[in-house]
């Protein structure tokens, strides 16, 4: 048999087979896709957080809720922990239970005779992809197993080999280099005015109303009363069998999260004039939109619903709440245009104008209304004598699940099965193969 040096490819024993259909896993901060290879959409979106409730008696075990609807439901005590930061796992008991949630039984009864390809961000560290590596062969039993670069898999999945693949994810928002299929690290740039900071900015902007707007969730709420607009709410509550235990703050938070979700998705526009051109008292004389809190209360939002998103273009115009502390400093922290530039800057001259032409956008972050033609006004602005050229599909799901999307058709491909690593060659070869096959 080839070794793992020579890149010879597995007998089709030792993968599964074309009859044995490859599965996808594209795990992110906040959700994690999985579906089958060949597939336009995956076959399951859950979060990629999980709930917990610690043991009542010293030695016990803990108990654990996986999925979205097990952990939307009220649990006294119960606190929400996220095994990824930053696209990468930080809790690796957490992320395999996610991870298996998302694929068993749902997908297939055991591991054991599908072929598994991963996505990864670019920045994934190298002990990072050998645990993962261990973790499919060990834990979840798979007969091969691939580690697939997003950044690539996006570009896949818009038909492009050369392209900038701009990801805007939940926790950041990455701007990856990709050349003839590989990523070019030396340009990957990232920052971190993606989801989870324009939610934060959202939730800064309801404080600074007066009196501050209630964001209590559908969840705990049991009635509630049409009002006229700006006035106050008085929803009932609904009452739990375990009222007497509170709910825990990481909980509520979560479930606010997805409030200032659907509110992001129909509320916040972006500004469509390049850096340094917004003006509040300009958009202050366009005609607001009306929004209805879970609580009844209903009210309009005006420039303040340009100027969140602007915050990912001028992070200077960010809103500070003091009880809500950003993560960094908004006058240092580089905005989007100022990464696709860093990223320029790392990469070799005679790329530089083919990426321009070729900028790939996807991540549910992009998909904030006018979010891609502000970024193209953008872009021509800082390379006025260089043809910009964005692509982004048109179907939202396109650009939310790019990645598994990109993974789904590099399993399919009929060459792919040289690239698998197969069990036997991990136990020749170990975890460190991963390094080796998978670039």
């Amino acid at each position: 048999m080839a070794s793992a040096g020579q890149g010879g490819p597995p007998p089709t024993m030792e993968y599964g087979g074309d009859e044995v259909g490859a599965l996808v896993l594209d795990p992110g901060t906040e959700t994690t896709r999985a579906g089958f290879a060949g597939e336009d959409l995956p076959k399951r979106v859950i979060a990629s957080q999980y709930g917990y409730i610690p043991p009542t008696e010293e030695g016990g075990e803990g108990q654990y809720f996986l999925d979205d609807i097990n952990i939307l439901r009220r649990r006294g005590g119960m606190e929400v922990k996220w095994p990824m930061q930053d696209g990468i796992v930080e809790d690796w008991d957490g992320a395999a239970r996610v991870w298996k949630e998302a694929l068993v039984p749902q997908l297939c009864e055991s591991l054991a005779e599908n072929p598994l390809i991963v996505t990864e961000p670019a920045w994934n560290p190298v002990k990072n992809r050998e645990k993962t590596t261990e973790l499919m062969f060990e834990q979840f039993d798979v007969p091969a197993f691939y580690l697939a670069r997003s950044a690539v898999c996006a570009a896949f999945a818009n038909g492009k080999s050369t392209c900038l693949v701009v990801d805007v994810g939940h926790s950041n928002v990455s701007v990856t280099p990709v050349y003839d299929g590989l990523i070019l690290k030396k340009g990957t740039q990232k920052t971190p005015l993606g989801g989870a900071f324009i939610n934060q900015q959202c939730r800064a902007i309801f404080a600074q109303r007066n009196p501050p707007i209630d964001l209590t969730p559908y969840n705990l709420i049991d009635k509630r009363a049409r009002v006229d607009i700006d006035e106050p709410a008085h929803p009932e509550m609904r009452k739990f069998p375990d009222q007497d235990i509170p709910h825990t703050a990481s909980w509520l938070k979560w479930c606010q999260d997805r409030l200032v979700h659907d509110f992001k998705e129909t509320i916040v526009q972006t500004y469509q004039q390049p850096s340094g051109s917004f003006s509040e008292q300009h958009l202050a004389t366009q005609p607001p939109r009306l929004y209805e809190f879970p609580t009844g209360f209903n009210t309009n939002f005006g420039s303040e619903r340009y100027k969140i998103a602007e915050t990912m273009f001028q992070p200077t115009l960010a809103t500070i709440n003091p009880d809500d502390p950003l993560p960094f400093d908004p006058a240092t922290v580089h905005s989007i245009g100022q990464i696709v530039k860093d990223s320029l800057q790392g990469i070799d001259v005679d790329v530089r104008q083919a990426v321009l032409a070729n900028i790939v956008v996807v991540g549910g972050g992009s998909l904030l209304f006018g979010f891609t033609d502000r970024l193209q006004n953008e872009l021509q602005s800082l390379y006025p004598t260089v043809r910009v050229k964005i692509y982004a599909s048109m179907h939202a799901a396109e650009r939310k699940y790019a990645g598994f999307l990109g993974g789904s058709i590099l399993a399919s491909l009929g060459t792919f099965h040289q690239l698998w690593i197969s069990r036997r060659e991990y136990d020749e070869h170990g975890a460190g193969i991963v390094e080796k096959r998978c670039k």
